[in-house]
């Protein structure tokens, strides 16, 4: 690291960070231990002349910034990366004080976000020369947008960020993050870390309430909104920044199949696929929300997934070989138990799971609905918990239609030991990501967005810097 101190309590005092320094607030709120319904620390509630002066302090920082050397820029951010990977541990146990993930998944949560800083600097934009005769050169270059918002969701804060912060700054752009009121505590401290490597105004990061989303999308002063969230909250963020023409990448809700032929390890695969479902208690936009088993393999399949979720212990993210936390927050909390409420209503079949347990924390047990029509919520709507509908299918051109039948489309999944069968569903199915034989596995050189209501543009990979850029073609001719 050099001579540079990456000593810091990542614990204690939770700060607004602006114009590289550490900013109070009049006011202060606080986030649930949801584990526990206990009240975390307190933090900033940002006003409208705080999103003022980080937008001025970020107008001033992109003088500079922009004309530093990409590699400058590169080992800036590299910088960043190594002093996030040496507190990895402690801004693990802090994510699951604030989000309840088990903890092991929280310190993963944080070398992913080191992962991606490190992958997405390996990137970089050069001029192209795209035509050249004796009498002229045609150059395309990607020039800096100006001062861009990050807005972080509370699934996965950390590495949400990292995956906006890096392909902001490695283009040359200033950065607010704003995380979630729900989960705050990672992203301040990460913005305190980052003032370490920054010049100030390059990283800010403001936490507030639930006005500071609108006033930072409709502020004059930012150039580009990158936001990961709920589809019904990115339509708002897009209406919003229509008015000052921002320009916006949205990367929004999932309702993802997984098709299991007949061709499986049934055992193998069952366990496979009640991780996916019910990794981070559900709560990823692209976990699998609907599992389509081909009718042959039915019975066994169901009873193989139930086997295997009920070995899945649920608690306190903080136990020993915990693997379903709490969900994140008393209102997703009370969204999730309206599915519950269905199933007598509806008259689902529970093939396993069903009913919450009567104790502190925001704690759901994991369930499967066998057999639930197309046509009912938990088929055709995005619960974000550990609730999943197992439906059967015969026909291969009836279950790609059944997949393609939402206004989601941003992952899917195939499972086959046969891999001409796979690849050939896979390549029907609208969705932005598209696995065979495993589901969310990402990678930072490869982009990732949705199609139809899940999402407009996409973020990682080289197309992912580009969204970053205003793209610029010279026209040089060589004599007058």
């Amino acid at each position: 690291m050099g001579s540079i101190d990456t000593s810091f309590d990542v614990f204690n005092g939770f700060y607004n960070t602006i114009n590289g320094q550490l900013s109070k607030t009049e006011k202060t709120r606080h986030g649930i231990n949801p584990a526990t319904g206990k009240p975390n620390p307190e933090v900033p509630v940002s006003t409208q002349q705080d999103v003022d002066n980080a937008v001025a302090a970020g107008k001033a920082a992109f003088q500079t910034w922009s004309k530093t050397p990409w590699a400058e820029r590169k080992k800036a951010v590299l910088a960043f990366a190594d002093a996030l990977e040496e507190h990895a541990q402690d801004f693990g146990k802090l994510l699951t004080q604030e989000q309840g993930k088990p903890v092991q998944f929280a310190v993963q949560e944080a070398q992913t976000g080191v992962h991606w800083l490190r992958e997405l600097s390996k990137i970089e934009l050069k001029e192209e020369i795209v035509e050249e005769d004796a009498q002229k050169q045609v150059i395309v270059r990607y020039t800096p947008l100006g001062v861009t918002v990050g807005i972080v969701p509370w699934n996965f804060p950390i590495h949400l960020a990292c995956g906006k912060i890096g392909p902001s700054l490695l283009t040359g752009n200033p950065i607010i993050i704003k995380p979630s009121p729900f989960t705050p505590y990672c992203n301040l401290k990460m913005g305190e870390l980052a003032q370490k490597f920054f010049p100030p105004g390059v990283l800010q990061v403001l936490s507030g309430d639930d006005n500071l989303g609108p006033w930072l999308t409709a502020h004059p002063g930012p150039d580009k909104i990158s936001f990961t969230g709920s589809t019904f909250t990115g339509k708002k963020v897009m209406e919003s920044a229509a008015k000052t023409l921002k320009r916006v990448t949205l990367e929004l809700g999932g309702k993802d199949p997984a098709i299991v032929t007949k061709n499986v390890d049934i055992n193998s695969v069952a366990a496979k696929i009640a991780t996916l479902a019910f990794l981070n208690s559900g709560q990823i936009c692209l976990a699998i929300k609907r599992i389509y088993v081909h009718e042959s393999i039915h019975d066994q399949f169901r009873d193989a997934m139930v086997a295997f979720t009920k070995t899945l212990k649920v608690g306190d993210g903080s136990e020993e070989g915990v693997f379903l936390g709490p969900v994140q927050n008393s209102m997703q909390y009370e969204k999730v138990k309206t599915f519950f409420s269905d199933i007598e209503k509806e008259k689902w079949t529970v093939a396993v799971g069903g009913k919450n347990e009567d104790k502190p924390g925001y704690f759901i047990t994991p369930t499967i609905i066998d057999k639930p029509s197309d046509t009912s919520r938990i088929a055709t709507e995005e619960p974000f918990g550990p609730i999943v509908p197992l439906m059967t299918w015969t026909d291969e051109d009836d279950v790609i239609a059944r997949a393609n039948n939402t206004k989601m489309g941003l992952g899917a999944s195939v499972w086959s030991d046969d891999l001409k069968e796979a690849s050939r569903i896979a390549r029907q199915l609208d969705a932005g990501s598209v696995w065979v034989n495993t589901h969310l596995e990402l990678d930072p050189n490869a982009p990732f967005g949705g199609h139809k209501e899940s999402g407009v543009g996409y973020e990682w990979g080289i197309g992912g810097l580009r969204a970053f850029c205003n793209a610029q073609t010279l026209y040089l001719k060589k004599s007058t």
